[in-house]
């Protein structure tokens, strides 16, 4: 009796210490999921706030005062503004307004508050922070100017919003339509340029393309980042030398992938098991990777692609030892 009584203890107190510690353990996963969440968003609110002052200094500081356009909602804020009057900050809430609307059906509500917040904090800074006409070269209004407005659209994006309700625009037709985002784009600028052109004149147009080109290479270079990444596909039978050399002599780290190789001149196939490497290195480091898998094995098949962003992972060259 005594025993049934102590295995029946244990499977009933050992059951609570059992859910005990998966509550623990559940509670402890979610307060380390709100702690990044936190972190992600506070993140994502400096950069954000980086783009907002980036921006706002482009147009006051280079744009507004020189009576230059750029492309995008923007370029329609700053045209409209020159015709009516109206103030420049209330047409960028109001022409972004439903770009706001559309980001939130075709993206998520997140990114629709990110993006109300960036475009309203945008609309502020122009109405009120003091920035310091710069210069009335119009080159360098057209460079400059393109440069900060830039770099405050690709920090937004970056933080996860928009301050130029273009691209939403852009996602939403691309995705009824056989265009891309790219030419959704470039067809709402060339519907701009035309229009300064034919409402302003001809050569207010073509440094607001000058402008654009500024913004938008800027645009390209924070979004991808500073440093440009390749990754590298490597197939060969000689697998494991190449991990070797790309370990030891590049520093870098690898993964690898077990396949299928196939080939046959006469439409046959012949499948083997092999090793497929793949590394992410820098564009610097393309050709001594290339020479390098060259001696191992000069039947080697090399596949590269750009690569936008990472996280995660040995990203960073490893220090090799002497």
């Amino acid at each position: 009796m005594g025993r049934k009584r102590s295995i029946l203890f244990d499977l009933i107190f050992g059951k609570e210490n059992e859910d005990t510690e998966l509550s623990k353990l559940s509670n402890a996963r979610r307060s380390k999921e709100r702690r990044l969440e936190v972190r992600e968003f506070l993140e994502d609110l400096f950069l954000i706030t980086l783009g907002i002052l980036a921006a706002g200094f482009g147009l006051r500081g280079f744009l507004l005062p020189n009576h230059f356009l750029d492309g995008g909602a923007t370029g329609i804020s700053l045209l409209i503004s020159q015709l009516t009057g109206i103030s420049l900050s209330m047409l960028i809430i109001l022409i972004n307004v439903p770009f706001i609307l559309l980001g939130y059906t075709i993206i998520d509500r997140k990114f629709a508050i990110k993006t109300a917040f960036a475009i309203t904090g945008l609309a502020l800074a122009v109405a009120f922070i003091p920035y310091p006409e710069v210069t009335h070269d119009k080159l360098l209004v057209a460079v400059f100017g393109g440069f900060f407005l830039g770099a405050g659209i690709g920090l937004s994006v970056r933080g996860g919003a928009v301050i130029d309700g273009t691209e939403v625009l852009a996602i939403g037709i691309s995705k009824r339509s056989g265009l891309t985002i790219g030419d959704v784009i470039l067809i709402v600028n060339i519907i701009i340029f035309a229009s300064s052109a034919w409402l302003l004149s001809v050569e207010t147009a073509l440094y607001a393309m000058l402008t654009y080109l500024a913004a938008s290479k800027t645009v390209d270079f924070i979004i991808e980042g500073i440093e440009e990444y390749t990754g590298v596909t490597i197939i060969s039978v000689k697998a494991d030398k190449i991990t070797r050399m790309i370990t030891e002599k590049l520093g870098r780290g690898i993964t690898v992938y077990k396949g299928e190789r196939g080939y046959g001149k006469s439409g046959e196939k012949f499948l083997y098991e092999m090793k497929i490497v793949y590394t992410i290195i820098t564009r610097l480091e393309v050709s001594k990777l290339k020479l390098e898998v060259e001696k191992i094995d000069p039947n080697a098949f090399v596949v590269m692609s750009s690569v936008k962003d990472m996280k995660g992972g040995m990203i960073k060259k490893r220090r090799l030892q002497g």
